[in-house]
């Protein structure tokens, strides 16, 4: 028998402690604290150890409650990023497709996983109103709009052949996320052709500051590219104006992209949010943060399957397929950066089926409702200051005792000292923000878990760790 080899029963003692640990770990999630008692030092002691030659069995496993105790784990008060909580019944199905190891590169390497896949991908351009859209899952939004970003530049100046030979611009809100500059550098157009405008109050990209970059760029002798709009902006949530960034697209004659991470899939709970979604010629998203599911799992959408084969498509004699029934011959290789790629559709296909779709809807709108209760908390204390509108799920604010009267910095500094201590605390974690030169401590709801009873210990923490540091000083 090979080395690697075990028999049924040792096979079913290790399946069998890995879902107890499983359980045990969800029946305790709510009170584990939002992040681990270790340190980096620590981490390292627990777990960086020599390659073992000789394996150890099943005492292998006695290591993995260490493995959990030491993780960030999905705590309905962990409100740090925009990072959904690992449904359950999609985390199952993540085992069972590691176990089926389906490469879903074409149909002939993986049945099922395609058909599944596609099927997956056309619920989420349906729930969205972009039922003419398709696409594929990917590793996460930044793959997504690497994808979306090398279609709207081979379909404006084709520079797969002879590269980048025609100087093109790409224009996005200084709020955009931080994968647009990464694709646009990886793409080979450089990050100076990328023009990150100014917003206004609401962080949303000002309309007329970018026709005038536009204007300008155009009679540089420039190509613009593409537009990128973000529906759900990281930092605050902010929604760009989509229909009218698609109106400028088309007459600039640009390609029209929706980073739609974040924010894209409340469309299914709050569809007049979105107005304008569908005229994008590419939107990215990702089900692992609003659909709540297991990672790795975003999704790119584009209307368009011939400008994503002129781009991604170039196949070696090996791997070619010769088959002439139109689904048994297709290949995702030939539309995705990707020729090696996991069975992501099994947990949203079976998530989807489970729950059924209101339920996906109705866990969104909770968010939605809880991040407007937890601004009106905020709204409703003296020695707190709410720093942006809510259109979404991310709350920015800052700790402001009037009594203090402290100045900019020493409220910027406060605010820092008050977040770091709150992350170490376990108690509720938050992340920040800068906007307008403040620094804001950020909440996002992204959590099916997440309470009232969650959103009001933000409160409560934020306000005593903030007295514990002002009597400190």
């Amino acid at each position: 028998m090979n080395p690697l080899e075990r028999s049924p029963d040792e096979y079913r003692a290790v399946f069998q402690r890995i879902t107890d640990l499983s359980l045990t770990l969800l029946n305790e999630l709510r009170e584990r604290p939002t992040f681990p008692q270790i340190s980096g030092e620590q981490s390292l002691d627990r777990f960086q150890h020599p390659l073992p030659e000789q394996g150890f069995g099943q005492a292998a496993l006695d290591d993995l409650q260490a493995v959990i105790d030491a993780s960030r784990l999905p705590n309905p008060r962990f409100f740090g990023y925009v990072l959904g909580s690992g449904e359950p019944i999609a985390a199952s199905a993540d085992m069972l497709a590691s176990v089926l190891n389906q490469n879903v590169t074409a149909w002939r390497s993986g049945p099922a996983a395609v058909v599944i896949e596609k099927t997956a991908v056309g619920w989420l351009a349906q729930a969205l109103g972009c039922q003419e859209f398709v696409g594929s899952l990917t590793g996460g939004g930044s793959s997504a709009n690497l994808m979306a970003l090398a279609m709207a530049r081979e379909s404006r100046i084709t520079a797969n052949e002879k590269g980048v030979t025609v100087r093109g611009t790409l224009y996005a809100s200084a709020q955009a996320h931080m994968s647009i500059p990464k694709a646009v550098a990886l793409l080979g157009i450089g990050r100076q052709q990328l023009r990150l405008g100014p917003c206004d109050a609401d962080h949303r990209i000002r309309l007329d500051l970018l026709r005038r970059a536009l204007d300008e760029d155009r009679r540089a002798g420039l190509t613009p590219l593409a537009i990128v709009g973000s529906a759900g902006t990281v930092s605050t949530g902010s929604i760009d104006p989509l229909r009218d960034l698609a109106t400028v697209a088309r007459e600039a004659g640009a390609w029209f992209h929706v980073d739609g991470a974040f924010g894209a899939l409340a469309a299914i709970a709050r569809p007049e949010l979105f107005d304008g979604l569908a005229l994008a010629d590419s939107i990215s998203l990702d089900p692992h943060k609003w659909l709540y599911q297991p990672l790795d799992c975003g999704c790119v959408l584009y209307r368009d399957r011939d400008i994503a084969r002129k781009t991604f498509s170039f196949t070696g004699d090996y791997a070619k397929s010769l088959l002439d029934d139109p689904l048994e011959s297709f290949t995702f290789f030939d539309e995705t950066i990707e020729l090696s790629r996991r069975f992501r559709a099994l947990k949203l296909w079976l998530s989807l089926r489970y729950h059924g779709f209101s339920a996906f809807r109705q866990a969104i709108q909770q968010d939605l409702q809880l991040a407007a209760e937890l601004a009106q908390l905020i709204d409703a204390h003296p020695s707190l200051e709410r720093l942006a509108p809510v259109p979404l799920s991310a709350v920015c604010f800052r700790f402001i005792p009037p009594a203090a009267n402290l100045g900019a910095t020493r409220l910027n500094e406060l605010n820092l000292q008050l977040m770091n201590r709150l992350q170490r605390g376990g108690r509720v974690y938050l992340s920040n923000a800068t906007l307008d030169g403040r620094f804001a401590l950020r909440a996002c709801i992204v959590n099916h878990r997440t309470t009232r009873a969650d959103i009001e210990a933000v409160v409560e923490e934020v306000i005593k760790v903030g007295s514990e540091i002002l009597a400190e000083a």
